[in-house]
C-alpha cells in the first residue's frame, strides 16, 4: 500500500441489491454513496450521489443482469467523478460479510482460503452468505492486485462465553452442525457501543453498556468493558426481539406444531417466521411511523402490535442488566432506535427503579449526533447512537491493510 493510498470501498452485497460507500480515511469523509437494488430484474435501479464534488444525486434505471454487472456500473459511476476503481490511492476493498462463524474473529484479507471457508458457512447463513460471496468474487475480478477484507457481523459476539453461546441441547449434535448462538449486528454494536461511551467520557473497559440495533431486523447486545458478553441473535438473525417481519423469540415446538396441525412444510414455516412475522404478522405494518401513525388514530390491532414490541425490548433490557451487573448506559441506535421517540420512551417506562428515564424534552429532539436523553439524576445513561457500519467496516478494513 503507497502512502497516498488512504481510500477504502466499502460493499455491502445483498441477494439483489449492493450498497457501497467510498471514504478516505485520512480526511475523514466520505467521498461517494449509493445503492444498487433490484440486480436480475427489468427496473433494476443504480442511486449515486457524489460526495466529494458536491454533485447531485444522479439515479439510473434499466437491467442490471448480475453482481458483476451491478459492480462494473458502481465502477463507472466512480470513475465518473474521477474516483474510479483503477485509482492509486485506493487502498482496499472491504466486504460485509454476515456469519464468519467462529474461525473469524477479526477482519480477515481475502484469499481463496479464506473464501472456501465463508462457503463452508452457507448452511447457516443460506440467506445473506452467497451474496457476500458473489459480491467478494466480483470484486477481486475486478481488482485483483487490491486488498480485500471480509469484516464479519458475527466476530463482535465471538467473546461470548461459552455459557452464553451455546444451547442446551446434545452437545456432539450441535459440534458437529455448528449450532451456537453467534449473534449478528455485531458491526454496529461495536461501534456504537465505543460511541457510547466516548459520549460519557470514559474508555469503553469502563463501561457496560446494553446496545439496542432497532431497525426492520433488530438485536440487543451486553458489553462489558468493550467485550460482548450476550446478544439476542443467535444460529440465525431470527431469534430475540421482535422485529419488522421476523418473530423473534418463539417455542421451537411451534414449528413442529404447524406442521403437523396446519400441513405447513419446512419452508413455509421459514417463510413465516422470517417474513411474515414480527410487527408485519401482528398489525400488517412492519414502518413505526405508520403504526404509530394507526395507533393515534384508535388502531387496537397497531396497539397490540407496539406493546408485544416494548414488551420484548422490556425483557432483554432487564436480562442484560442481571447479565452485566452494573449498566452505566442503554444505547438505542438504528433507524427506529435513533427516530422513534414514542419507542424510546416506552421501552424504559416504569424501569425507574433499575436507574433507568427519559427527559421528554431531550428525547423529542432529532438530530444525527449522539446524545444522552435521560435526565441528569438518572443513575443509567440513556442515549440515542447514530451507528454507522460502513465507517467500522472502512476504519477495520484500513487499519488491517496499513499494518
Amino acid at each position: 500500500m503507497t502512502a497516498t493510498a488512504t481510500r477504502v470501498l466499502v460493499l455491502n452485497s445483498g441477494s439483489s441489491s449492493v450498497k457501497y460507500q467510498l471514504l478516505d480515511m485520512h480526511l475523514g469523509t466520505r467521498l461517494a454513496v449509493g445503492l444498487v437494488e433490484r440486480i436480475g430484474e427489468e427496473s433494476s435501479r443504480l442511486a449515486h450521489t457524489p460526495l466529494a464534488t458536491g454533485g447531485a444525486k444522479r439515479e439510473t434505471e434499466g437491467a442490471i443482469a448480475d453482481h458483476e454487472a451491478a459492480l462494473k456500473a458502481v465502477a463507472a459511476e466512480l470513475a465518473a467523478d474521477g474516483l474510479g476503481l483503477d485509482s492509486p490511492e485506493l487502498a482496499a476493498i472491504g466486504h460485509r460479510v454476515v456469519h464468519g462463524g467462529l474461525k473469524f474473529t477479526e477482519p480477515t484479507v481475502i484469499d481463496d482460503a479464506v473464501l472456501k471457508e465463508i462457503e463452508r458457512l452457507v448452511p447457516v447463513a443460506p440467506l445473506h452468505n452467497p451474496a457476500n460471496i458473489t459480491g467478494i468474487r466480483t470484486a477481486r475480478a475486478l481488482r485483483p492486485d487490491l486488498p480485500q477484507v471480509a469484516v464479519f457481523d458475527t466476530a463482535f459476539h465471538t467473546t461470548m462465553p461459552e455459557y452464553a453461546a451455546r444451547y442446551a441441547i446434545d452437545v456432539e449434535t450441535a459440534d458437529a452442525h455448528r449450532i451456537r448462538r453467534y449473534g449478528f449486528h455485531g458491526t454496529s454494536h461495536a461501534y456504537v457501543s465505543r460511541k457510547t461511551a466516548a459520549l460519557l467520557g470514559k474508555d469503553p473497559s469502563e463501561v457496560n453498556v446494553i446496545v439496542l440495533h432497532l431497525g426492520n431486523g433488530a438485536s440487543a447486545s451486553a458489553v462489558a468493558g468493550g467485550r460482548c458478553v450476550d446478544t439476542s441473535m443467535g444460529l440465525t438473525p431470527l431469534e430475540g426481539l421482535v422485529m419488522g417481519t421476523r418473530s423473534g423469540d418463539i417455542d421451537p415446538a411451534v414449528t413442529f406444531h404447524l406442521k403437523r396441525v396446519a400441513g405447513m412444510s419446512e419452508d413455509d414455516v421459514d417463510v413465516l417466521l422470517n417474513k411474515k412475522s414480527g410487527l408485519i404478522g401482528l398489525c400488517g405494518d412492519n414502518d413505526m411511523r405508520e403504526i404509530r401513525r394507526r395507533i393515534d388514530e384508535g388502531d387496537e390491532r397497531a396497539r397490540l402490535a407496539f406493546d408485544i414490541y416494548i414488551h420484548r425490548l422490556k425483557k432483554y433490557i432487564g436480562a442484560y442488566s442481571a447479565v452485566l451487573g452494573r449498566v452505566d448506559a442503554v444505547a438505542f441506535t438504528a433507524g427506529v432506535g435513533e427516530n422513534a421517540a414514542p419507542v424510546r420512551e416506552a421501552a424504559v417506562a416504569g424501569l425507574e427503579e433499575m436507574g433507568l428515564a427519559v427527559d421528554a424534552s431531550l428525547n423529542a429532539v432529532r438530530s444525527d449526533e449522539p446524545r444522552l436523553i435521560s435526565p441528569e439524576y438518572a443513575r443509567v445513561a440513556v442515549a440515542v447512537v447514530p451507528t454507522d457500519e460502513e465507517l467500522e467496516i472502512a476504519q477495520q478494513a484500513y487499519a488491517l491493510v496499513s499494518a
